[in-house]
């Protein structure tokens, strides 16, 4: 079996959560927040949805990261603060959705 090197493009994390009781988006919210400390994103961000969309509002929190690439992602979901972000969050949450996808370098 050949071990698949990873690709050296930049990811780009989003995640998609609601929450089981309205009363806790905010509890959600603060508990994702602490993922910005992991070392190896490159960019974080944590927003609560204005729910202004006239099909679909079940989404409360949203994630967004950017990563250098598929090891520095592989580092951050493997980092003590997010087993911890997990454990807070994801008795509170119903939904949880996510998606990774690479970018190309600029100039590529």
């Amino acid at each position: 079996m050949t071990k698949r090197t990873p690709r050296r493009e930049p990811i780009r994390h989003v995640v998609f959560f609601s929450s089981k009781d309205p009363g806790d988006v905010e509890r959600i919210a603060d508990g994702l927040s602490m993922l910005a400390k992991i070392p190896t994103v490159s960019h974080f961000e944590v927003g609560k949805n204005r729910k202004q969309d006239s099909f679909s509002n079940e989404v409360d929190v949203i994630v967004y990261a950017e990563f250098e690439d598929e090891c520095a992602m592989h580092a951050y979901r493997s980092h003590p603060i997010y087993q911890e972000c997990i454990e807070i969050v994801r008795p509170l949450r119903e939904l949880r959705i996510a998606a990774d996808f690479q970018v190309p370098h600029p100039g590529k």
